[in-house]
């Protein structure tokens, strides 16, 4: 038990109306009662130990990391890091290394497409190579790790324009991290890194930037089965740019970037031949520049979009993306791409939690109303009212949510100590029974929060528990499958067929069919 579950459990086992003295009873016994054998003592010692090391190197290989992707991509080039490591010890270990590679393509299936590695893929990678070592496998990271750290190197002024792009990009993961945020808030972050750049590190370019989702065209097959739809722009291509739909029988090369899965440079638009221009009113004369489109992956690298950028509107001769601009562009894309899915995801809980609610109301009167709230990444853990539902069912989901900070709401403190221990808290506030349940994420860390209050009740009646009981088991199996989905290794597994079909995939059928599946064993 961690401190705040322990303290918890203690308070659930006296009860609300518990007195001083009966604490400090319950105080004593334990501290004479509790005692712990030298085979416990040891064995807490060594988990504390291993715990202690496998952090240490998630943290050492996290930096390896960040040293090779100096400009934030988020991703490195299986080939360039198979081609480091070759060299490794004069190359005695190569056969050690193809046995870690085929390890790790069978792992992760999207090398054999696209050899992008991303940080967990090359923690995962450099340990198959030390397994296939003899002696100390802590010894053989260490000796990589150095090997690999001396392997690259920056200048300062190379190093500081790293470090100043890495900010930009993490203010673009930050807006979506945000309480309340939406992909509004993201597109200008992506918008904002990318003006930044320009005039730090690109000679001041006036860039045009767009983006394009794909999605399933209702017009003719001729058309293709997709289309690009554009759902962000810079502010002066909006007019032209926005809302627009490309297909596949149209002029352009965006679709070259989707197929082929790689960024597509053209460097002088005018010499192209197979350019779609949106402004048609541009003058034939003043359709020069530098043109740009990055292909956009979700977490199991299939391409999902495109981010394009030009330089039609900067009017000097010599506006051609160089590069560094280039690799940094990609690394845009990449942080965009987290960004989206952490608001993908996000809905994706909340839907599903607004269908378990509209399963659970019909079934518990007793309870008055449930307000789900998200926690805030940080140290903070604030927490976000998202959802809120009343004793008739009635819903609101807040697109512009309160965020509640602990020091500013005393009375609301047993939501935040529901969090720091991840144990279900019962408190009475202002004569109503309150009862706060936690919602985590993969790693056990709170993720959520559900506040149920049921009035001058002091409990449910014991169908009605246990129908709340079976609705929040389902919610977390639910919403662990949800973030499973979004991992790089996870391919999702559909088990009602109306989660098959792509037009109606929806959260909302998770929990229904987590419930379908309890059931089924219970039959």
């Amino acid at each position: 038990l961690t401190q705040p579950q322990f303290v918890q459990l203690m308070e659930t086992f006296v009860g609300q109306d518990h007195s001083l003295p009966t604490v400090k009873r319950l105080t004593a016994f334990i501290e004479e009662e509790y005692k712990q054998t030298e085979e416990e003592k040891v064995e807490l010692l060594e988990k504390v130990l291993r715990v202690s090391r496998a952090a240490q190197r998630k943290l050492l290989l996290e930096a390896l990391f960040e040293k090779w992707d100096s400009n934030g991509h988020g991703f490195l080039d299986l080939e360039e890091v198979d081609a480091v490591l070759s060299r490794f010890m004069g190359g005695v270990k190569k056969e050690a290394l193809m046995k870690a590679k085929a390890r790790l393509c069978c792992q992760y299936p999207h090398l054999s497409r696209v050899e992008m590695v991303s940080p967990k893929a090359f923690q995962t990678f450099l340990e198959f190579i030390a397994s296939e070592f003899t002696g100390s496998e802590d010894e053989a990271i260490d000796n990589l790790v150095q090997f690999l750290t001396t392997s690259v190197e920056q200048s300062h002024r190379e190093s500081l324009q790293s470090l100043t792009r890495r900010k930009w990009l993490q203010d673009i993961q930050q807006a979506a991290e945000a309480g309340g945020a939406s992909m509004e808030s993201v597109y200008k972050a992506v918008f904002k890194a990318i003006s930044q750049d320009a005039g730090a590190h690109g000679d001041n370019k006036k860039i045009s930037a767009y983006i394009a989702l794909l999605e399933e065209s209702q017009l003719s097959a001729e058309q293709g089965r997709v289309l690009l739809r554009y759902v962000a722009c810079t502010v002066d291509d909006a007019p032209y740019v926005l809302n627009q739909a490309l297909h596949r029988d149209m002029k352009g090369v965006s679709f070259a970037a989707v197929d082929e899965r790689k960024p597509i440079h053209v460097p002088r638009v005018q010499l192209h031949g197979n350019i779609h221009f949106w402004n048609s009113d541009r003058p034939v004369e003043e359709r020069e520049g530098s043109l740009l489109v990055l292909p956009l992956y979700d977490a199991r690298w299939r391409v999902f979009g495109i981010l394009g950028l030009d330089t039609l509107r900067d009017q000097r001769e010599k506006t051609i993306f160089l590069t560094h601009e280039i690799i940094f562009y990609q690394g845009v894309s990449h942080a965009f791409s987290k960004a989206y899915h952490h608001i993908c995801t996000r809905e994706n809980v909340l839907q599903m939690a607004v269908s378990a609610l509209d399963w659970l109301y019909p079934r518990t009167p007793s309870i008055h109303t449930v307000t789900m709230y998200l926690v805030e990444p940080g140290k903070d853990k604030a927490l976000c009212k998202m959802i809120t539902t009343d004793n008739t069912g009635q819903k609101e989901i807040h697109s512009s949510p309160a965020l509640l900070l602990r020091e500013e709401n005393l009375l609301r403190d047993y939501l935040f100590r529901c969090t720091d221990s991840l144990e279900v808290a019962l408190t009475p506030v202002r004569g109503e029974q309150h009862i706060a349940v936690p919602l985590h994420d993969l790693s056990r860390q709170a993720l959520g929060i559900f506040d149920i209050s049921i009035g001058h009740h002091k409990k449910l009646p014991p169908q009605e528990q246990k129908d709340l009981q079976k609705m929040l088991k389902m919610v977390q199996a639910a919403c662990s499958e949800i973030l499973w989905r979004s991992l790089e290794e996870t391919e999702p597994t559909y088990v009602l067929e109306a989660e098959r079909v792509a037009n109606v995939r929806h959260p909302g059928f998770l929990f229904h069919r987590f419930m379908l599946q309890d059931l089924r064993q219970c039959v």
